[in-house]
């Protein structure tokens, strides 16, 4: 049995950069570069040099609209990845993450694809596991509905703010009035 890779890059530093666009779990050229620890520029190269490798549902190049949107919602328009580029960044879903492991030949590549793939893996069994629980809930509110709703109304009615008649007064009363 031979030695686990190493663990170069924290697993939650990973899942940090996987984003949901176009209903695709994706990482950007530049978060890949950073892990990698290679310039954008270069990843993109060896990329667009194999770019057969790299059909639609592996890689795609965002639009300058939604460029524009991803840097206003994490506010990085300003950083030195994303602050002077001149096109969108290429997005990567987990399959083209695979494929660039057989482009960057460096052993860190290797051992941080590793840990890529686990991240993935971990963040598709957490999402199944959501669903399954969410199901089981709405199977048990469906069979239960009816001897419940005696708690579901009791729990509604607790929400409703008091009637302003049903307040009693508070404080020092005079005798005079009461």
């Amino acid at each position: 049995m031979t030695n686990p890779a190493p663990n170069l890059v924290p697993v939650e530093r990973i899942e940090g950069r996987i984003l949901l666009i176009r209903g695709e779990k994706v990482i950007l050229d530049s978060d890949l570069a950073v892990l990698y620890e290679v310039e954008t520029k270069q990843l993109v190269r060896a990329v667009k040099r194999n770019i057969k490798r790299f059909p639609g549902d592996f890689m795609f190049q965002l639009t300058q609209e939604e460029f524009n949107h991803l840097r206003c919602q994490i506010g990085t328009s300003s950083s030195a990845s994303w602050g002077g580029r001149r096109y969108p960044p290429y997005a990567f879903t987990e399959h083209g993450v695979a494929m660039l492991s057989g482009l960057l030949n460096s052993e860190r590549a290797v051992h941080v694809n590793i840990e890529i793939m686990r991240a993935f893996s971990r963040l598709r069994k957490m999402l199944a596991t959501h669903s399954d629980l969410e199901k089981k809930i709405q199977q048990l509110e469906k069979k239960y509905d009816v001897q419940f709703k005696m708690v579901f109304d009791a729990i509604r009615e607790l929400m409703n703010p008091p009637t302003p008649e049903s307040k009693a007064k508070i404080g020092y009363q005079s005798e005079g009035k009461k």
